[in-house]
């Protein structure tokens, strides 16, 4: 059986460092967007947020999404109702630094009572 060399466990070790700090620096914003997604399905669930005007439920977004560390604007968030319910749609971007680097991550919570 052959011996690796330590040079390519060296590098696998180096690959691998990179991958989960890149997990560690992006994983937070996917958790978060996820845990809006959640709560955006689940207000357009809710029978009272369904008679609530465009602008209240637009605010307990935003409030959601600062709750939560996010970077959603007003103009980011859109409500409509349509004939059978509620529509919430959130387009945002968060913008991430890494070392070198720079990643807007683009992220789009909707969801609708039908």
């Amino acid at each position: 059986m052959k011996r690796v060399a330590n040079w390519r466990i060296g590098v696998a070790i180096l690959i691998l460092a990179g991958l989960v700090f890149f997990l560690a620096i992006f994983t937070p914003y996917y958790i978060r967007n996820y845990q809006l997604q959640r709560y955006v399905s689940d207000l357009t669930r809710r029978v009272d947020s369904q008679n609530r005007s465009d602008d209240v439920v637009r605010t307990m977004v935003l409030e959601k999404g600062r709750e939560l560390g996010l970077p959603v604007t007003e103009d980011e968030v859109h409500v409509t109702h349509p004939p059978d319910g509620l529509r919430v749609e959130v387009r945002y971007s968060v913008r991430v630094d890494v070392p070198g680097y720079t990643v807007n991550l683009h992220f789009y919570p909707v969801a609708s009572t039908n």
